[in-house]
């Protein structure tokens, strides 16, 4: 009996532990249920904070990600000549460069035979242009600018990842190295560096338009946001004559190597506008391949260099005093013995001439003739009209680089130091200005500036005119420096059959430390026809390095083919009457 209820209350117990289960909203499924909670409010307000709040920092990283702006280019403007001749135009270019990341993100770099056919055809060393695109933090990377189109083509065949080509433009210079230092040059950025492209450079330019996409990860472009059409670049027109111009260089280049001169250049001006028409340098350099350009063959030496004139000035002595009133015409100066001491200092003539007319002077270019007329005027008129001739100031061009000449100005002058200044010692000149003097005496005595853009409304120019001497007094010297170019003067090979031909050689000795040294420099000025007068053109053989050393044997010639050339390309009408036609082809086939 007993043991039977003790079983019985056993199974009791053990049912009632079987039925006690564990709830659902036990502590440790609390505690996880919150910190999800937790968490997802946490996610929900960063969300919301950045993109609600202060969503400024999250659109500009998309944006640097996915918005590209991308420019229109546009072409720099020509450069043209005065017939419409092309000087200077942009043809189209590509660059090729490479994003480095994605070149790293698709193994770009284990592709040996198409990086070498790369380097190959850019002509780089292969390891140097794997060194370029090395690093994958960058994002951008030039490799080669302005190729050809034809290599860039081939680039875009290789298909490298990460290597891409990009349009731009390259100047190229029809005339090569006739007008080099004139035009100037562009560096690899199409930005003028020197001559016209510089000082033109804001007209040749213009604006570039521009856009702004909006593309995907793939690069692909998916929309365009914004459009800004650009502003188109200006053309320049010059007051060049491209046919006078390469004559022009023809024969400086080649009496620079006749007469073993380190340096030649010239300068043609129009009489009655003051257009320049050609302006050329040698040596010279080629524009279009400047692997190896030497400074000093960029420099335009017709603006920037300035020398002792010599004789060249002695016109404008004898000018000084008939404007005076000195002298007439007419008069006649004595130069006996050939020579004068002024303050202890001798002037001396290469022989004693004895009495000459202002003609004689200027043809014998007597130093003893000019000192006695300079030193019959005051100083201060003597030099009033050497500036109002236009020596020591800019000639109106406006080039970068001009000279304005040298002068040292003194409170006292001696007379030593007058007479050296009518012969052109103790001034330095440009070519350019010394055109400007020589075209303000033919013109009549009315001084312009000179111009090398044709278009004055282009660059707001505006040529002004002075009357500096009197008509009269212009002619009087012209007929004088006529003489020099007949028998008995200093530049019979100036002469240009068909043409009367006035002008003045300038031999001068090239000043050194504590002197002047045994290099010369040799010039000629003229204008021709005298009965109209039409062109200067000016003449400077530097340093010839021959036995030829003399401006009447060295630059006269020179001029006489150039003067010439010009006035037949521009149909001028000969002057001549007293040479007859056989007499011209005799004269032209014995070179004047």
């Amino acid at each position: 009996m007993t043991t039977i209820t003790l079983k019985a209350s056993k199974s009791k117990t053990s049912g009632a532990k079987m039925n006690n289960r564990p709830g659902p909203m036990q502590w440790r499924f609390l505690v996880v249920l919150a910190v999800i909670v937790m968490v997802f409010l946490v996610l929900a307000m960063r969300a919301a904070f950045i993109q609600v709040i202060e969503p400024d920092d999250l659109i500009q990283q998309g944006d640097s990600r996915t918005l590209r702006t991308r420019n229109m280019p546009t072409y720099r403007g020509l450069i043209t000549d005065r017939n419409g001749v092309e000087l200077a135009v942009s043809v189209p270019v590509r660059a090729i460069y490479a994003d480095p990341k994605i070149i790293h993100e698709s193994n770009a770099l284990n592709q040996t035979r198409r990086w070498l056919a790369l380097a190959e055809v850019i002509g780089q060393d292969v390891d140097e242009l794997v060194s370029k695109v090395d690093n994958p933090q960058r994002r951008f990377v030039y490799l080669q600018r302005q190729v050809s189109p034809a290599m860039a083509d081939y680039v875009e065949k290789l298909e490298i990842p990460g290597v891409y080509l990009r349009k731009e433009s390259r100047r190229y210079y029809p005339t090569g190295e006739v007008s080099a230092q004139l035009i100037g040059i562009t560096n690899v950025d199409d930005q003028g560096i020197e001559g016209l492209e510089r000082l033109y450079d804001d007209w040749l330019t213009g604006s570039p338009g521009s856009r702004k996409i909006r593309r995907d990860a793939k690069g692909r472009q998916v929309e365009v946001l914004e459009m800004k059409n650009g502003e188109a670049a200006g053309n320049l027109a010059l007051t060049i004559d491209q046919r006078i111009q390469a004559l022009a260089y023809k024969q400086i280049k080649e009496a620079m190597l006749y007469y073993q001169a380190s340096s030649a250049s010239a300068i043609v001006v129009d009489v009655h506008t003051g257009d320049i028409l050609a302006m050329v340098n040698a040596p010279s350099f080629n524009p279009n391949d400047r692997s190896d350009i030497s400074p000093h063959r960029m420099r335009n030496r017709v603006i920037t260099d300035a020398f002792e004139p010599g004789s060249s000035m002695k016109p404008l002595a004898v000018l000084s005093a008939l404007e005076f009133g000195s002298v007439k015409p007419g008069d006649i100066v004595d130069t006996s013995p050939g020579w004068m001491r002024l303050g202890g200092s001798l002037v001396k003539d290469f022989r004693n001439y004895g009495k000459l007319s202002l003609a004689e002077i200027i043809q014998h270019s007597s130093n003893m003739g000019t000192s006695k007329l300079a030193l019959s005027v005051p100083k201060q008129f003597l030099l009033d009209s050497y500036y109002n001739m236009g020596l020591m100031s800019d000639t109106g061009v406006n080039m970068p680089g001009e000279s304005t000449g040298i002068f040292h100005e003194r409170n006292r002058w001696s007379e030593f130091e007058l007479a050296t200044l009518s012969f052109g010692y103790g001034i330095s000149v440009t070519t350019a200005q010394l055109a400007r003097m020589y075209a303000t005496i033919a013109s009549g005595g009315i001084k312009r500036p000179l111009n090398i853009v044709r278009d004055a409304q282009t660059t707001g120019y505006q040529p002004a005119e002075e009357r500096v001497i009197s008509e009269a007094n212009a002619k009087a010297i012209l007929a004088m420096m006529e003489t020099v170019t007949q028998d008995d003067g200093s530049g019979v090979k100036a002469r240009i059959p068909g043409y009367r031909v006035a002008g003045k050689t300038g031999t001068s000795r090239k000043a050194v430390a504590g002197g002047y040294g045994e290099e010369y420099v040799n010039i000629f000025a003229g204008v021709a026809p005298i009965s109209d007068p039409q062109l200067v053109t000016v003449v400077l053989i530097n340093e010839p390095g021959g036995d030829l050393y003399h401006a009447g044997d060295t630059a006269a010639p020179v001029f006489s083919e150039i003067m010439g050339g010009a006035l037949q390309l521009l149909n001028i009408a000969p002057d001549d009457r007293q040479m007859s036609a056989t007499q011209v082809i005799e004269r032209a086939s014995h070179g004047g």
